[in-house]
């Protein structure tokens, strides 16, 4: 009757026991879990790294330039007269020492009349001084004949007319010379880029009857393509480059020239230098005045560091790449040079060989744990 009675109270307390020991091991298996997970969310995870090392890198500057005519000059009288005849006109092609126009002065034709009697005047006055005293040269040899004083008197005065004889010559050629001016000539070969006056119109020196130049000349078989190249990119520039252009004329077409020009100064208001570039020009295709846009190959000199565009981090404190040092990150400041190709050129305190991480952020501070890959 007893057995009967506490089986049930049996039974209970096995259930009770069997719900205590799955609970215990429930409660176990998920706390061994929970540390699995806190132990994967703390080891960091694989970072991409790359090996530093050194190169060159080539990039190009894009920028605008302006064609000038190798030679500008502006032609004007150089004595005051009318324009006679015109030989050439706009567009015209010259040579060096061409006439291009001749002008007519009537009172330079007079004062060279005057200087040209002058002078022969002077040659007749020499003539004679020089045969008067060697006249009395020779009679000095004899004893008595001449005093030694007549002698240093005709001397004298075969000298002074000698001087004035060079005067003359002087005043004439001056005179002359200045009638050559109304011959006015090409001073290089070139094309006659404007006209400012006509036949029959008054010239003369600038500011002296010719406000305007009679003609400017232009060579356009060489010409100069100037552009400004920023500070940044002085250094990479040297005599003798190879540049090329393009031009809105010729959009299909491909120009060269050779850096030839540098001023070895930087512009105070655009913090520039000034280059310029020979460009070969014999077909005449390219005028003077024309916008191009020029390509600027900017080669390194030396061997640089280079690493991927995506290993640098631009922060507020910085500009930097993270080193793996050790197994922990390192932030090293760093400079930029060149970029081209999603390459950059860096410099700092740095050492080839090092591992770098090659997708840098912010988010891996420095000092953190970097587990490489």
């Amino acid at each position: 009757m007893n057995r009967l009675i506490n089986k049930p109270y049996h039974t209970l307390f096995v259930l009770a026991g069997g719900l205590f020991l799955f609970s215990s091991l429930t409660s176990c298996h998920s706390s061994e879990g929970k540390e699995e997970v806190a132990e994967k969310a703390e080891a960091p995870a694989a970072t991409e790294v790359f090996t530093l090392t050194k190169g060159k890198l080539s990039s190009t500057l894009q920028i605008p330039g302006e064609l000038v005519a190798f030679r500008d000059v502006d032609i004007y009288a150089k004595v005051s007269g009318f324009i006679k005849t015109l030989n050439v006109d706009v567009g015209s092609e010259v040579r060096q020492g061409q006439l291009l126009a001749l002008a007519e002065a009537p009172e330079l034709s007079a004062q060279l009349s005057s200087a040209q009697s002058k002078l022969k005047g002077q040659e007749a006055v020499s003539i004679g001084s020089k045969a008067n005293y060697e006249r009395i040269l020779e009679a000095s040899k004899f004893s008595g004949a001449v005093s030694k004083n007549d002698v240093d008197q005709a001397l004298a005065k075969r000298n002074a007319d000698l001087a004035q004889l060079e005067a003359a010559k002087s005043a004439y050629r001056e005179v002359a010379d200045l009638k050559k001016y109304l011959e006015i000539r090409a001073p290089f070969d070139g094309i006659i880029s404007a006209r400012n006056a006509s036949t029959g119109a008054y010239i003369g020196p600038s500011g002296k009857g010719s406000e305007f130049p009679l003609f400017v000349l232009t060579e356009q078989k060489k010409l100069r393509l100037v552009i400004s190249v920023p500070e940044a990119y002085t250094g990479y520039v040297d005599q003798n480059d190879a540049v090329s252009f393009s031009v809105k004329a010729f959009p299909d077409k491909k120009f060269t020239g050779q850096v030839k020009r540098q001023a070895g100064a930087l512009d105070k208001r655009l913090r520039s230098e000034r280059v310029e570039i020979d460009v070969a020009n014999t077909d005449k295709k390219l005028l003077p005045g024309m916008i191009a846009e020029v390509t600027v190959p900017l080669p390194t000199k030396n061997n640089t560091f280079i690493v991927p565009k995506s290993a640098i981090v631009n922060s507020t404190t910085g500009v930097f790449i993270i080193k793996n040092s050790n197994g922990k990150a390192e932030w090293v400041p760093v400079k930029r040079g060149l970029e081209a190709d999603e390459k950059v050129e860096i410099f700092g305190q740095l050492t080839e060989g090092d591992q770098f991480v090659k997708a840098a952020n912010e988010e891996i501070r420095d000092g953190s744990s970097l587990k490489a890959k």
